[in-house]
């Protein structure tokens, strides 16, 4: 690891304004991180000539006194944003080959503000999953591994190879998705910082879609800092997406002021699950009293309809994804499957194109939304889901943030959980809630287990108070003083 790829976004940032580093000396240390790194398949797509040609034109720009938020930095783009003329998959076999002639906003928002690709991280396929094991490209190993025990982990997901780049350090930061918990839990094992938006404050145009009312794209980096800064660059209002929100973007930055005093936290009790590790109780207990040493009160509160989030998500998420994947039929793009009839060729298509997870959730999804199901499953759900809005809704009338555990366990072992799919979903059952509300969430490194695993707690704020979230985020992660570094970078 060279001082340059250890550095963090806000760190490089000062070295390039001060011209003690450029952009391409930058990148290069960063395009041999991603090669040395390839062990962990945290890229699908590697670009490092493109890379270099981005950072040589923002050294460029620099030196004429145009630099841009993110100048000169370089950063992974999850396989799910397209990327004009760089080969787009979402991790699936039925886009190959899918070169889009389009920018997604987000992603074209990141490189106007002077941001280096080094390539596209790897994902679950379509975003489904909480492992990074389903995508067509091979799963993720996670940089870090057991004390003693060197059998690879998973990194989390959907955005395991962006959580696995930043922590491997091979890319300063790296963008996300979150729909259920797809930023906070791969964050979380990765022993980094993910932040998933207020839905719609960040563009959904252009990036591939798994359930449109509940993805939203997020940075993913070393410190919170790091987020409030990516954040920054990437949201905007979008007329191209009717669910994006016309509201100022504020500087998340200037409001981390580390000062939380008089702040009321709100502590779920019916996150206390039944059977959850000692560990994971432990470390919200000490996130608990490092707020309340840092000035903050906390109360606990009542989230009532907590305990159907996760069937409500599992119905909602998949009749979403049916809908969206329809589209994938081999006619227009991607992957084609030779056929006697169009009904044959759509089947063979889409047989052999998509994978286990994404054909289960289709197919689940189908039959909510068929008729018959309709109203006792999915229009079920949406009320349910109305109700889940209304409890946080309720909270924030008293609190000003939510404390709770990211995940309900650290990173498990590569292959761990795949013939369980309701084991592999309950991963996600302290991020989901959440994501069914719409709300900002961020997941801060704030310890280790007993076996030297990371260790995440979720801090969830109000819709569109990001400035809040960031700045209870940053006082948790200044007494947390995380600082533990993964094998994979003493190896």
């Amino acid at each position: 690891m060279s001082e340059l790829t250890n550095l963090t976004i806000a760190g490089a940032r000062d070295l390039l304004e001060k011209g003690e580093t450029s952009a391409r000396e930058l990148t290069e240390a960063h395009v041999a991180a991603v090669e040395a790194a390839r062990p962990l398949n945290a890229f699908i797509t590697e670009t490092p000539e493109k890379a270099l040609a981005m950072a040589e034109a923002s050294d460029k720009r620099r030196a004429a006194g145009e630099a841009g938020l993110l100048e000169g930095l370089p950063i992974g783009m999850k396989d799910l944003f397209c990327t004009e003329g760089v080969l787009t998959t979402a991790g699936s076999h039925i886009l190959d080959g899918f070169h889009p002639t389009y920018e997604s906003t987000v992603s074209g928002n990141l490189w106007n503000a002077g941001a280096v690709m080094l390539g596209k991280t790897n994902l679950d396929e379509f975003a489904m999953g909480s492992s990074n094991m389903t995508s067509f490209y091979g799963g993720v190993e996670n940089p870090w591994r057991r004390a003693g025990d060197n059998r690879p982990l998973v990194p989390g997901g959907s955005s395991g190879g962006s959580a696995s780049a930043v922590a491997a350090r091979c890319a300063l930061g790296a963008t996300g998705t979150d729909t259920g918990g797809s930023i906070r839990q791969p964050a979380a094992f990765c022993g980094i910082v993910g932040m998933k938006p207020t839905y719609g404050r960040c563009s959904r145009w252009g990036v591939v879609a798994f359930a449109s009312s509940l993805d939203q794209p997020g940075p993913m980096a070393r410190t919170v800092q790091d987020t409030a800064i990516m954040l920054r660059a990437m949201a905007s209002y979008d007329p191209k997406d009717s669910t994006s929100v016309d509201a100022p973007v504020p500087n998340y930055e200037a409001a981390m002021t580390g000062d939380i005093r008089g702040m009321k936290i709100g502590i779920p009790k019916e996150y206390r699950l039944d059977g959850m590790p000692d560990e994971i109780e432990a470390l919200w207990q000490q996130g608990i009293k490092w707020l309340e040493e840092a000035g903050a009160e906390t109360v606990e509160i009542s989230l009532p309809h907590t305990h159907y989030a996760l069937p409500t998500y599992y119905i909602i998420a998949p009749a979403e994804a049916s809908s969206n994947l329809a589209r994938y039929d081999g006619v227009r793009y991607g992957l084609r499957e030779p056929g006697e009839s169009l009904d044959e060729m759509y089947e063979a298509t889409r047989g052999k194109g998509f994978g286990a997870e994404v054909k289960r959730r289709v197919l689940i999804g189908t039959y909510v939304l068929s008729a018959g199901y309709y109203d006792a499953y999915y229009n079920k759900a949406r009320r349910v889901r109305s109700l889940i809005a209304r409890d946080f809704a309720q909270a924030y009338e008293s609190v000003d943030a939510i404390l709770t555990p990211t995940a309900p366990s650290p990173a498990f072992g590569l292959g761990d959980k795949m013939d369980d799919p309701i084991a592999m979903y309950l991963n996600d059952v302290f991020t989901v809630p959440a994501s069914l509300a719409g709300l900002p969430g961020i997941s801060i490194p704030a310890g280790l287990s007993k076996d030297g695993l990371p260790l995440g707690l979720q801090v969830l704020g109000k819709a569109f108070d990001e400035e809040t979230l960031f700045k209870v985020a940053g006082a948790l992660e200044t007494a947390a003083g995380f600082d533990a570094l993964p094998g994979f970078l003493a190896a």
